[in-house]
C-alpha cells in the first residue's frame, strides 16, 4: 500500500479517537498526566490492532468484518451512559470515572477496533516489516491528531457552560459516537 493511502487510512482511523479525545478534553478533572496516558493508549492500540489484524487477516476476514464496530460502539455507549449518570449524581469534579486506570485501555481498545478490521481486510497481504511500518505510521498520526485535540480543548473548556457540564457533554458525545458505530458502520 502506498504512503498516501496509509496516511489517509491513519487520519480516518484517528477520527474516532479524536471524537473521544474532545469529549475527554473538556472534562476539567483530567490533568496532563491523564491526557498523555489516553493519547499513548489511543496511538498504541491503533498500531497494535492494525498490526494484529494484518497478521491474522485471511483467517478471520469472513467471520469478524461486521462485529468489531458493534463491540466498540457498545463499549463507548456504555461509558457515555456511565459518564452521564455520574454527572447527574455527583457535582464534584474530583471523582471522575475517567481517571480509573482501566479506562485508558478500555477506551484505547474500543476506538481501535476499526484498525483491527482494516488490518484484516486491507493489510493482511503485506510483508511483516511493511505491516509494522504502516502500523507505526497510523499510530503516530493518531498521536498527533489526539494531541492537537487536547490542545484545542483548553480553549473550549474556558466556556463556563462547557466546564460546568463537561461530564454530561462528554457522556453525550460518547453516546452519540457509540450509537453511530453500532448502527452506521456495519
Amino acid at each position: 500500500m502506498e504512503l498516501k493511502d496509509v496516511s489517509l487510512i491513519g487520519i480516518a482511523l484517528a477520527m474516532d479517537a479524536l471524537g473521544i479525545t474532545i469529549s475527554l478534553g473538556i472534562n476539567p478533572s483530567l490533568v496532563k498526566k491523564n491526557k498523555i496516558k489516553f493519547i499513548l493508549s489511543f496511538a498504541f492500540f491503533q498500531f497494535f490492532f492494525l498490526f494484529l489484524g494484518g497478521l491474522a487477516g485471511n483467517l478471520f476476514d469472513t467471520y469478524i468484518v461486521s462485529i468489531p464496530s458493534i463491540i466498540g460502539g457498545v463499549i463507548i455507549t456504555i461509558i457515555g451512559i456511565i459518564m452521564m449518570i455520574a454527572a447527574f449524581k455527583n457535582n464534584e469534579k474530583e471523582d471522575s470515572i475517567l481517571i480509573n486506570k482501566s479506562m485508558y485501555m478500555l477506551l484505547g481498545m474500543s476506538v481501535s477496533i476499526d484498525a483491527l478490521v482494516l488490518g484484516f481486510t486491507a493489510f493482511y497481504e503485506e510483508h511483516i516489516i511493511l505491516l509494522t511500518l504502516d502500523g507505526v505510521l497510523v499510530g503516530l498520526i493518531t498521536l498527533l491528531i489526539c494531541t492537537t485535540g487536547f490542545f484545542l480543548c483548553r480553549y473550549v473548556r474556558k466556556i463556563s457552560f462547557i466546564y460546568k457540564y463537561a461530564d454530561l457533554l462528554g457522556g453525550l458525545i460518547l453516546l452519540i459516537l457509540g450509537i453511530e458505530m453500532i448502527f452506521f458502520n456495519i
